[in-house]
């Protein structure tokens, strides 16, 4: 009778501790890991759109917010405060824009394009060439704009008014 109370007492194979003592934790807690990972997740995605363009211009400022990322790295065309042309970090002719839209077009899966375009230059400059983008079979254009202008005393600013089709 003496060994089945013995049993009993030890059958579940864990040690008692005394009074006082915790148990040592033999979990990974990756809580903290995983903070860590999405606070890089933010920081890469808004920084690599910013890293992949190098044709400086001095964007207009607005209160809009940010588009969403996509899969696909962005196409980019930029206007120069000159009125030139650049598609990604490349200078295209203005009759050699078209032709290289329409092959880009062929080869990607998405239609977004973001324009970028020196706030000195008329509108009528920056409206050519969306229409440019459209007949090259882009319909989803962004506007790319600084942060910090003027939101006109708005309640709702910054729900997405600088990017359009």
């Amino acid at each position: 009778m003496g060994a089945q109370s013995i049993k009993r007492q030890g059958g579940s194979g864990t040690r008692r501790r005394r009074r006082g003592q915790a148990a040592k934790m033999s979990e990974i807690n990756v809580t903290p890991f995983v903070d860590v990972m999405l606070v890089l997740l933010i920081i890469f995605m808004v920084a690599a759109p910013m890293l992949v363009v190098g044709v400086p211009v001095e964007l207009p400022r607005t209160a809009a917010g940010a588009l969403p990322a996509e899969r696909e790295e962005p196409l980019s065309i930029t206007i120069g405060a000159d009125g030139s042309l650049a598609l990604m970090t490349t200078p295209v002719a203005e009759a050699d824009l078209l032709p290289q839209l329409e092959a880009i077009a062929a080869e990607r899966t998405g239609d977004r394009v973001f324009l970028r375009a020196d706030g000195s230059i008329p509108y009528s400059r920056v409206v050519q060439v969306m229409g440019a983008l459209n007949a090259g079979g882009f319909n989803n254009i962004g506007l790319v704009t600084e942060t910090g202008g003027p939101d006109f005393g708005a309640a709702g600013a910054g729900t997405g008014a600088a990017s359009g089709q």
